[in-house]
Parts: structure tokens; C-alpha cells; sequence
């Protein structure tokens, strides 16, 4: 006989409800995650100035626009114009951790992985008997002899989202999945393809799925140079705060088109209207794959290129972005280069422009290494 799915829903709820009551195995998975190692490069600390000085501090790095001024200049290391070490640093600071990829099962739905769960963190989810199981199949890789997926009545889109929905609201109530956004984003096998169903933004990296994104360079031309808008985050963001970023960027949710998205954020974080955003082109994806702690991130982001009018002056709509800065593209390398100021993923999609803008050349040693390394992750 076929099954209610309005009482099966119910049944879940009612099940987890009761589960939110009691203890996890692990008490916190925060507890398995390394501090992410920002660090000053070998050029820093800077020398001693009226701005407020540069000091690592916990989430981030304090500085100033005079910070970034004076290390952005050519004289203040002028013998590392050719060396491309400062930009491998920032690839591995994206590509930490593979050796750990045993440490984590595969998640599997519809016979399609779609992300990988750590075995520490899975065992908070084993006690959701109505919504995850445990097959005993070693065909799809892993060191454990099983894989996660979801329960054979859990068969609609709609189903799955609200049924996962219901376990990530209690463990993110034992503080097991921090920071929720309440944003859903995609799960699939690949970018385009079937949506087996929808999760929460906060706890993707937690089941290790595809996570896209929308980057712009948002550049003008002066004079025959190329200057970059760049944007500093908001001391209050709770990722990254205080940290360099794009003038544009944002996660790809559940429901709407790159293109689209990045109107939506044009007009949210720099107030740029469409009538000028819609001039942005795509200019192709860099990726990268981080495993820290039980967390597996999978990213791929969409590039785009905004060459902007000259008299256009970026303002922040969304409260997320501190100010922003008009800075050579030369010295906005210089930056990526000698410091982590840089929220780290854009590194990559400033990295992504340098070789497309003629910034790099091939006789630098590494050249083609570190072009290669913009796919670091799986690119699909």
C-alpha cells in the first residue's frame, strides 16, 4: 500500500523531536576543526606607521586601507615581480587537507555521489533511523565498507528537503552546525544536472556537497591601466570579517540562474544597477576542494568580468561590506601576493583575472603549474 507522505513527514518530525532531546555522540564537531592558520606572509609584520598596525586576531586580520596601500606598493618588495610563491600559498590555502579524504563516507542518493560525510559526524546522524541509513556497500569507495544515504521512502524533492531540513534545525540546535543562513543550496552530482533536493547553506560543508558561487572582478580603465574595485568586509560578518573581497560575489541558492544571482548581488553589495550589471561577462569557473575537520568543502565559482564606467562609485545596500577601494591591479596583485588579507577563495578569482588580463607572463617560473592549479577541485 503506498505510503502518506503527509503522515510520513509527520512520523519524522515527530522522531526528531524526541532525537533534539537527547545527546549527540560527539557533543561538538567545532571540537574536530582546526584554526584556520591566517598568517602574514614573510613580508610582514609591517613597519611601524600612524595607521593602525597589522596583528593577527581570532577570525581574521586587523588593517587598514594605509595597511593595504603601502604593501600593494612595487617598492616595498621589489625584487618578487616574477615570483609566483606568494600565489601558490593562496591555492593551498584553499586545497588544504586531502590526505584526510579517507576519513569520510560517501553520500550517496539516486546511485549518484553527491558528497562525503566524516565518520565522527555521521554518527550524529545515525540516531535519524526515518531519514539517513547505512548501507553495508563498499562500491562506492571509502575506507569504512558503507555509505550515507537517505531513506528509500524519502523518494520526492520536497520530502527529502524538509525531512534533512528537520535534522540540520536540531543539530544545529546542539551546536553541531553552526552558523545557519537559512538559504538552501542545490544537491547534485554535477552543476546543471537533477536536484535530488535542497540544504541548508551552513551545512553543506558538514555533508561535504557541490557548492557554487558567483565571483566579479568589477575593474576600470584609466589612462591605459586597469584599476580593481575592491570591497572590505564588515566587522560584523561572521565569516571573514574585516577581510579584503571582491566588489561582487555570493553562493549560488536553490532556484535561480548565475546570471541572475549576480544582478541580485550587484545591486545588494555595490548598488549597481542592472542596467550596468547586465554587461557582465562570464569569463569561465575556477575550483578548489578544502578539508578541514569534518568539514569538506566542494567549491566551483563562476567568474565574471565587469568593466565598470569611470565615474561609477560603489555603495554597499546589504550592510556586509565595510567600504570600498579603487586600487591598480598591479598593486591588488602585490596584495595577494605578500599578505592573507584576502578572504582566501578570492584569491583565486583575482589569480583567475591576473592570467586572462596579461598580468602574468609565461616565462615566469611555475607558470603553467599555477594555472592548472585554478581547477584545483572538481570542476563539474
Amino acid at each position: 500500500m503506498a505510503s502518506n507522505p503527509n503522515l510520513l513527514s509527520q512520523k519524522i518530525r515527530h522522531s526528531i523531536s524526541s532525537l533534539c532531546n537527547s545527546k549527540p555522540p560527539y557533543a561538538s564537531s567545532n571540537a574536530l576543526l582546526s584554526v584556520f592558520p591566517f598568517r602574514c606572509s614573510t613580508y610582514l609584520p609591517l613597519r611601524a606607521t600612524n595607521s593602525r598596525p597589522i596583528s593577527a586576531i581570532a577570525g581574521g586580520i586587523s588593517f587598514s586601507w594605509d595597511d593595504i596601500d603601502r604593501v600593494s606598493q612595487p617598492q616595498y618588495a621589489p625584487h618578487d615581480c616574477s615570483d609566483l610563491g606568494g600565489f601558490f600559498d593562496k591555492i593551498g590555502i584553499c586545497n588544504r587537507g586531502l590526505e584526510m579524504h579517507s576519513e569520510f563516507l560517501p553520500f550517496v542518493i539516486e546511485g549518484q555521489i553527491v558528497g562525503y560525510i566524516h565518520h565522527h559526524f555521521a554518527n550524529n546522524l545515525r540516531s535519524f533511523q526515518e531519514v539517513f541509513i547505512f548501507p553495508k556497500d563498499s562500491s562506492y569507495g571509502g575506507c569504512f565498507g558503507s555509505h550515507v544515504t537517505l531513506h528509500p521512502m524519502l523518494k520526492s524533492h520536497e520530502g527529502r528537503t524538509g525531512a534533512v531540513g528537520e535534522v540540520i534545525k536540531c543539530l544545529a540546535e546542539k551546536e553541531l552546525i553552526p552558523g545557519i543562513r537559512n538559504e538552501l543550496y542545490p544537491v547534485v552530482s554535477s552543476f546543471g544536472a537533477p536536484i535530488f533536493f535542497s540544504l541548508e547553506r551552513a551545512a553543506a560543508p558538514y555533508f561535504g556537497i557541490k557548492a557554487y558561487g558567483v565571483h566579479m572582478n568589477g575593474y576600470v580603465e584609466k589612462d591605459g591601466q586597469k584599476f580593481l574595485w575592491i570591497g572590505k568586509r564588515s566587522q560584523a560578518k561572521p565569516t571573514f570579517p574585516g577581510m579584503l573581497d571582491h566588489l561582487v560575489a555570493g553562493g549560488l541558492p536553490h532556484g535561480i540562474a548565475c546570471g541572475e544571482n549576480l544582478m541580485k548581488e550587484c545591486e545588494e553589495e555595490a548598488g549597481i544597477p542592472r542596467s550596468i550589471s547586465h554587461s557582465a561577462t562570464p569569463v569561465g569557473a575556477v575550483s578548489y576542494v578544502d578539508i578541514d575537520g569534518c568539514r569538506y568543502k566542494r567549491d566551483v565559482l563562476f567568474c565574471y568580468d565587469l568593466k565598470l564606467p569611470g565615474g561609477f562609485i560603489p555603495k554597499n545596500q546589504d550592510g556586509e561590506v565595510e567600504s570600498f577601494r579603487l586600487i591598480p591591479v598591479g598593486n591588488v596583485a602585490n596584495v595577494v601576493k605578500r599578505t592573507e588579507f584576502f578572504k582566501p577563495n578570492c584569491s583565486i578569482v583575482i589569480i583567475d583575472f591576473l592570467f586572462r588580463h596579461g598580468y602574468m607572463n609565461p616565462e615566469y617560473l611555475g607558470y603553467l603549474d599555477l594555472l592548472r592549479s585554478l581547477k584545483s577541485g572538481d570542476c563539474s
